[in-house]
């Protein structure tokens, strides 16, 4: 379970079987008269089966002052039911040879289990149980206390640049809920009374908030059967669902930073606010980074690294979010070289993309990347599952799933050099120098 995109990027890319269908998705949809919307994929490729519940919170649904209770939820679920025991929801899933986790952004909530597919009705009665009699008790809550203290303490606060992410968000928004890390605040769970959770359940744990996505070895009339006998008696939430209104103003001025970190070797950090996922500019803006850094061949990695030799790793990736959102790019420093000239380098690069169009090889070889990118998302059970529900969710169209592609297609080298000169200002960004902590230094943090 993590909250953290560099660590959940494609978090079905190990461990999940690959399937040979690289063609169309072929799927069936229908909504209860609860509100849950159901879509089922069928492939009897291999004999298993992907169980996903998807549901429309993240913690940009927080309150401000309660921060962190999406994640804390991803954890709490797995606590047990009015008619699963604590400790025993892993147990039916492994027991049964399957695996199963969860993972939160900023905009959803994702649980998945993955069977074989004569467990189909297993997977089926442990959501609704997740969804209908979960058990938020004192002792559940006490526990992933403790759980997400440790997580943080490993991914965060001992990880080196562990706290990029959250030093970035919150020097990047200023009134949006974008500007708090997934995994929020621990004081604000420790402070937080058991109603509250109870009424966060309440309100975002409901089948009219939630997509229930299956792939695999299905029959798709017993399939259905199945799922209106576990989830169609579940009433509809009763709560209005709080969805944030908040618009993020323009920002005017470049913001820079210092983080002092458990680290060996500065790195340098620019973030620029981008367009939301499924927008115009989005796509550009996607190969616009997958161009800067996606490979040895990249163009950070061959300049920064390579051709200047200031640093000894460079990374860029867009976070996509519902709303407007950011892209990241950074580079850890050669050993001796000044964050001040490994900012100057990455800016050098940066320069160039505005003031050139890529070459027609160089673009080619970008399209082909999206493609193969694309396409291997969508060759896995659960990669299927999940983009079926994401495309739903966000956009009303899992047909998305067969059709997104072609926006990427459509973008050309205008198109990315347009963007690169739109979104790339220093007005439009944070900088943040981390540098190692002094010896002398205590916790340390931001100046």
């Amino acid at each position: 379970m993590t909250w953290n995109r560099l660590l959940i990027v494609w978090l079905f890319a190990a461990g999940f079987p690959l399937l040979a269908q690289t063609n169309r998705i072929e799927f069936s949809e229908f909504t209860l008269k609860n509100g849950l919307h159901v879509i089922l994929h069928q492939d009897t490729t291999t004999p298993i089966v992907a169980v996903t519940m998807m549901y429309h919170v993240g913690s940009k649904n927080e309150d401000p002052e309660r921060t962190g209770f999406a994640h804390f939820f991803e954890h709490l679920l797995f606590e047990g039911s009015e008619n699963i025991a604590r400790g025993e929801f892993d147990k039916y899933v492994l027991n049964a040879g399957g695996s199963l986790n969860a993972n939160t952004s900023f905009d959803r909530t994702f649980y998945y289990e993955l069977l074989p597919s004569n467990q189909l009705e297993l997977g089926l009665w442990l959501e609704s149980e997740r969804l209908l009699h979960a058990k938020v008790e004192e002792v559940g809550v006490e526990t992933q206390r403790e759980v997400v203290k440790e997580e943080r303490r490993q991914r965060v606060d001992n990880q080196p640049y562990g706290s990029l992410i959250e030093e970035v968000l919150k020097r990047s928004f200023t009134k949006h809920p974008y500007r708090w890390s997934v995994i929020g605040s621990l004081d604000h769970l420790n402070q937080a009374k058991i109603e509250e959770f109870r009424d966060f359940y309440h309100q975002f744990y409901v089948p009219n908030n939630a997509v229930l996505s299956i792939a695999g070895d299905i029959n798709l009339k017993q399939a259905k059967k199945l799922v209106k006998h576990y989830f169609a008696d579940i009433p509809r939430g009763s709560k209005p669902i709080y969805r944030p209104t908040i618009v993020e103003p323009p920002q005017t001025a470049e913001v820079r930073d210092i983080v002092y970190d458990n680290i060996q070797l500065p790195a340098v950090v620019m973030s620029y606010k981008t367009p939301a996922q499924g927008s115009e500019d989005y796509y550009p803006v996607q190969m616009l980074m997958t161009l800067l850094s996606n490979g040895e061949s990249s163009r950070l990695n061959k300049f920064v690294k390579e051709a200047k030799q200031k640093a000894v790793f460079t990374g860029a990736f867009p976070i996509p979010m519902e709303d407007p959102g950011i892209a990241i790019m950074f580079a850890v420093a050669n050993g001796g070289v000044p964050v001040e000239e490994l900012e100057a380098a990455i800016q050098e690069e940066l320069d160039k993309v505005q003031r050139e169009m890529a070459d027609a090889t160089e673009f080619e070889k970008l399209k082909n990347q999206m493609e193969t990118e694309f396409v291997f998302q969508n060759n896995q059970l659960a990669g299927i599952a999940e983009n079926l529900a994401n495309y739903h969710m966000y956009f009303g169209s899992a047909n998305l799933i067969n059709t997104e592609i072609e926006r990427y297609m459509k973008v050309t080298r205008e198109d990315i050099l347009r963007v690169a000169q739109k979104y790339l200002k220093n007005e439009n960004r944070v900088v943040l120098h981390y540098l190692p902590k002094p010896a002398d230094s205590g916790n340390g943090g931001a100046e």
